[in-house]
């Protein structure tokens, strides 16, 4: 540390690089998981609109 210059910020620099790194990788992360979570929702919907479709089909078949 005594050979380098007082207003030297590479330890600082380095560290706000990291930062930025690891700021980049958790918003990809919380972009993948809310993707994931969409996908989910509409695979949850699209069985539920099924299962109901099911059911009226048996509600006529029964009735008719």
């Amino acid at each position: 540390m005594a050979d380098r210059d007082w207003d030297d910020d590479s330890d600082c620099e380095g560290a706000v690089e990291r930062a930025e790194r690891m700021t980049r990788v958790g918003w990809t992360a919380i972009l993948g998981v809310t993707g994931l979570m969409a996908v989910a929702a509409v695979a949850a919907a699209g069985a539920c609109l099924a299962a109901v479709v099911g059911m009226v089909y048996v509600v006529m078949a029964a009735t008719g």
